[in-house]
């Protein structure tokens, strides 16, 4: 299937049903380098962050054939027969929290299992450079490298610029020096599907009264990077609140969140947002729901420990912030490992679940 052709999947009709939305503010890259426009996008993204910890960018620097390509290239991974899929197998032992995992691998509560099917692929730089991908992305690769670097070097160092000059730091790029491209870090580029629930699944659901397929959670990095997918499933726990309400597919947008290490790293300051995956509404649900989503997160050996700030010296948390700092000496490598250690658990009870970090418990934010 051609990129062309895949244009129809992100032309799904948006769904009919009455939805609460989530208000979320609208980051407008191309002010960035406009006069006064950094401070302009830092006062919004303090807003956004602020209330829900998740918005919209437009304006990115990518063109809508470049964005369909990336998931066009999904289907091909996930249509690859799955004798071929298996050497790409996650195997922790052998080549991390990378590769191909499918579905069902997670058992959930009343004998359901997890649907989601997925390919996490790493940075394409010289650490990883003999890492084993799919045929899919090793034909594209100057495409897809080129994807994965765009969305770092340009659109989360706008974001870290931002978050920094929200943080009055002195140097504006202190939270993107850590985020060196060329070194080994847990960012990735998830290619994603979540699979229809089969009829008998939705029924035990109904039984249960179970709406979610992925626990109200947070992110392990700095920010995660969603490129719009038409078929709603995605909620948000604005701060402060216990409603779960829906995040509207916005055409030529990609939908941003706030992630654990960027919370650590600002001292809490910029909270970590809770998210969680539903079933999509009823003229939807039929739909094989596909995500492109990129994972940013510091070089591995970034201490997770507040940088020095103005604004945390004066004391200037805000909100009902209740972020604990894992212990010191923490790495955002270690972090990630943690976290991804836990989540056969967290599927297991359906929670966000504490983890224990050097005999020290960290709890979760969900």
């Amino acid at each position: 299937m051609t990129a062309t052709e895949y244009t129809r999947y992100q032309d799904i009709p948006e769904t009919t049903a009455d939805l609460e939305w989530a208000d979320l503010v609208t980051i407008d890259l191309s002010q960035f380098d406009e006069p006064g426009g950094k401070k302009k996008l830092a006062s919004q993204l303090k807003h956004a962050i602020s209330t829900v910890g998740f918005f919209y960018v437009i304006n990115f620097g990518l063109s809508e054939e470049e964005v369909d390509d990336q998931f066009a290239r999904a289907k091909d991974i996930f249509d690859l027969p799955g004798e071929a899929k298996q050497k790409y197998r996650v195997d922790p032992t052998k080549q991390g929290f990378f590769g191909w995992k499918p579905r069902g691998s997670r058992k959930q509560q009343h004998g359901l299992v997890d649907s989601l099917e997925l390919y996490d692929d790493p940075k394409w730089n010289d650490f990883y450079k003999e890492r084993l991908r799919p045929q899919p992305l090793v034909d594209d690769a100057e495409k897809t490298e080129k994807f994965q670097r765009h969305l770092a070097s340009y659109v989360l160092r706008r974001l870290l610029i931002l978050s920094a000059i929200i943080m009055e730091l002195d140097d504006e790029e202190a939270l993107w020096k850590l985020h060196d491209y060329e070194s080994q870090s847990q960012c990735h580029l998830r290619y994603m599907l979540y699979h229809p629930r089969t009829p008998d699944e939705l029924e035990i659901m109904k039984q249960h009264n179970i709406e979610q397929n992925v626990y109200g959670h947070t992110d392990f990095g700095t920010f995660t990077l969603l490129m719009r997918q038409p078929v709603a499933a995605l909620q948000v726990r604005p701060y402060g609140e216990k409603k779960w309400k829906w995040v509207k597919p916005l055409k030529e947008s990609i939908t941003v969140n706030v992630a654990d290490t960027l919370s650590f790293l600002t001292g809490g300051y910029l909270e970590s947002s809770i998210h969680r995956v539903v079933l999509p509404p009823e003229d939807q649900r039929d739909i094989p729901r596909y995500g492109v989503i990129y994972f940013a997160g510091p070089d591995d050996s970034t201490l997770l420990q507040a940088v020095k700030s103005p604004l945390l010296e004066r004391g200037q948390i805000e909100g009902d912030n209740n972020r604990a700092l894992p212990p010191v000496g923490v790495t955002a490598g270690e972090w990630v490992r943690i976290r991804f250690g836990s989540i056969d658990a967290n599927y297991a009870n359906n929670k966000d679940n504490k983890v224990v970090v050097k005999n020290v418990e960290v709890p979760s934010y969900a």
